[in-house]
């Protein structure tokens, strides 16, 4: 029972900040806006461990490796506390479990990032529905148009309506099938 608290408690605290981390990364390599309650939140809550990585690792390509970087920590590191709450030893195995964590962790930013797509399109959807002007819409056009745009250009709209999204929910979906079969290839090592 402790170890299932445990686990839960790790799971929760870790997973939400890779999520905002990674939030962050994607909100800066699409040029979202900052200036607003999102922007502002995700700033505040990661602020205190990105700006003294940025000091020691830079960015290349405009991408925010420093903040990519700390989310996949931050993700291997709950996988080895994990692990640990289950009681599992990795000192016999060091090599083998370092490797195979460090691509636990990849494996799984892939797939946080892919909720985090499902996640962002369902929001932006229902607000086109519900409030088409709120402050919010910019930010969440910005995070969606990237992945909408290959799609548009063979689904037109159909009686106005736009399946696009849809379509998006529906790749990424599937892609999530592929990530989860990967994910459980590796985690045959524990």
């Amino acid at each position: 029972m402790f170890s299932q608290i445990g686990q839960f408690l790790i799971e929760t605290v870790f997973g939400s900040f890779v999520f905002l981390l990674l939030l962050r990364f994607y909100m800066q390599r699409l040029r979202a806006p900052f200036r607003n309650p999102v922007g502002e939140f995700v700033t505040v809550l990661t602020n205190w461990i990105v700006l003294p990585a940025r000091r020691v690792i830079p960015g290349m390509f405009g991408l925010d490796l420093a903040t990519l970087l700390l989310a996949w920590l931050a993700e291997a590191l709950s996988w080895v506390l994990v692990l640990w709450v289950k009681g599992m030893a990795l000192s016999g195995t060091a090599g083998i479990a370092t490797g195979a964590i460090a691509a636990l962790a990849a494996v799984e930013l892939l797939r946080l990032s892919l909720y985090l797509l499902v996640g962002v399109v369902l929001v932006q959807v229902v607000l086109s529905w519900v409030n088409p002007y709120t402050p919010l819409a910019p930010v969440f056009d910005a995070l969606t148009r990237p992945f909408y745009r290959p799609f548009r250009r063979f689904i037109p709209p159909i009686g106005s309506i736009d399946i696009v999204p849809l379509v998006v929910l529906v790749v990424a979906q599937v892609l999530l099938i592929a990530v989860g079969t990967l994910s459980q290839s590796v985690s045959r090592f524990f």
